[in-house]
């Protein structure tokens, strides 16, 4: 499947090589083999593309609601047509079992059929101002030639979930995926061609060289907006880049989510729901469960039913039939992982399933269970990207509010309760930008994403996602009497 994907830069409408000739390599971090080499844009690259964005928005903007809706539509229908091939490629070059592949490929189709019908959606208003004398007319336009930055994790919706509301506000694009994912948005690139979108409008530079790519495009004044999915370290730094030129920003980035288990909790649904929260991609989403405060008087039980659920999983490569657990990204992403375990059983921590690292090719982990983890371990504090459930307990809620709450991150939190005045009260008072309810799972294109705090600005997805890329102009009009 690889052999069938463009590994060029698109620019204006054409595949090209980087201006100086540049690859790299992607990985299959099941084997460590390399699979492809792709064209690994510089900065010369970059100001093309963004040219070519520049060029194309005028028109692009002009351009009929429906007509930019049926292009996404039939992106979804083209994406859904071949499933299998694209779940191949995602778990080629980034190691998600073939199922999970699948799902994420209707995950990402999704975006393009939502975004397809909120584009005949975007509306405008009229009224009287207050003074009687004056009318108001507001319509709403595109913010302009965007730079999106898409993460590894989810290399195919991350991608949809931000073109899908650009071009249906009609937005042009420049987009930067991941270098470890580039074959992904590579693929979705030429989907869009093939659906009818015009040349200029998506521009696609793979590159190992972002920061050299990304900062001249939004420190120059004419990318005027940015959309990136990421590390808080790296979102604050591309913030501080916007401020030169005011390039409005959405930043979608890391989590600290707490998955808090009460006493009077169905512990097969808490159970149930923390295999998806924790095991959803490895472990590596920003959505992924990172703290687990499960009542005292259900500790022991829920930790031994969670450690037999997460033992039985199947780890290997993502291409075999029965697995459950693919690699890691990267051995960099396995170290990590690796150095906090270790911490915590330092600290006190005990294992009840996983830890140690097999040996063999490949970014293995097993899907490991900790118990009795103190507070001051060092996964409490980081994101841990991985399949580690660390149990710590609490005695009242009060207590486990504000534990949960003591971190710089807000993006999603997990709540069982089967109390309802206990649901929506810690609900509310949980510091977070999204909330499950007896249930794992929060993404859907048809719900508005996003955090608080140092977990990013902004939403995508559900009717407010096209909000991020379109602006309001107000008309005055006076009326005479």
């Amino acid at each position: 499947m690889t052999t069938d994907v463009r590994k060029q830069l698109l620019i204006g409408g054409a595949w090209v090589d980087a201006a100086d000739g540049a690859t790299m390599p992607v990985d299959d971090p099941a084997t460590g083999e390399t699979i492809a080499h792709v064209a690994d844009g510089g900065p010369k690259d970059a100001r093309l593309a963004e040219d070519a964005a520049v060029r194309a928005q005028r028109e692009w903007a002009r351009t009929a609601p429906r007509t930019r809706s049926e292009i996404l539509r039939r992106a979804y229908e083209i994406i859904l047509g071949r499933t299998d091939e694209l779940a191949r490629l995602m778990t080629s070059e980034m190691g998600k079992p073939l199922a999970e592949a699948r799902g994420e490929v209707a995950y990402a189709a999704e975006f393009f059929r939502w975004f397809s019908e909120e584009a005949v959606r975007i509306d405008g208003g009229h009224g009287t101002l207050p003074d009687g004398r004056n009318r108001m007319l507001l319509s709403r336009r595109p913010v302009g030639p965007s730079l999106l930055i898409t993460p590894w994790n989810f290399p195919l919706a991350m991608g949809t979930r931000k073109i899908g509301p650009a071009i249906a506000a009609g937005c042009t694009m420049v987009l930067k995926p991941a270098p470890q994912t580039p074959l992904s948005a590579l693929a979705v690139a030429a989907v869009l061609k093939e659906a009818g979108l015009p040349d200029g409008v998506l521009n696609v530079v793979t590159t190992s060289r972002a920061g050299e790519v990304c900062e001249p495009l939004l420190r120059g004044g004419r990318i005027r907006k940015l959309s990136f999915t990421g590390s808080t370290q790296v979102g604050r730094l591309l913030l501080a880049q916007c401020a030169d030129t005011v390039v409005r920003a959405s930043l979608e980035l890391g989590g600290n989510a707490p998955f808090i288990v009460f006493e009077d909790a169905d512990l097969d649904v808490a159970v149930d729901g923390a295999l998806v929260a924790k095991m959803r991609n490895m472990g590596e989403a920003c959505t992924a469960a990172n703290r687990f405060f499960v009542h005292r008087r259900v500790a022991e039980e829920f930790g031994q039913r969670l450690a037999a659920r997460m033992g039985a999983l199947v780890v290997g490569p993502g291409t075999e039939d029965g697995v459950d657990v693919g690699p890691l990204i990267d051995a960099a992403g396995r170290a990590k992982v690796e150095r906090l375990v270790a911490d915590a059983v330092e600290r006190g921590a005990r294992v009840l399933t996983g830890g140690l690292t097999p040996d063999g090719p490949g970014c293995f982990y097993p899907p490991t269970v900790l118990t009795d983890v103190s507070p001051d371990s060092r996964l409490t504090a980081t994101e841990i990207f991985g399949p580690v459930a660390a149990i710590l307990t609490f005695d009242d809620e009060d207590e486990v509010v504000r534990r949960a709450n003591d971190t710089p991150w807000g993006l999603v939190g997990y709540l069982f309760t089967e109390g309802l005045d206990r649901a929506l009260r810690v609900s509310e008072r949980l510091d977070v930008g999204m909330v499950g309810l007896n249930t794992g799972l929060v993404s859907n294109p048809a719900a508005p994403f996003g955090g608080v705090k140092q977990s990013g600005l902004g939403r995508e997805g559900g009717r407010v996602g096209i909000d991020e890329f379109l602006e309001y102009q107000y008309l005055a009009m006076p009326v005479g009497r």
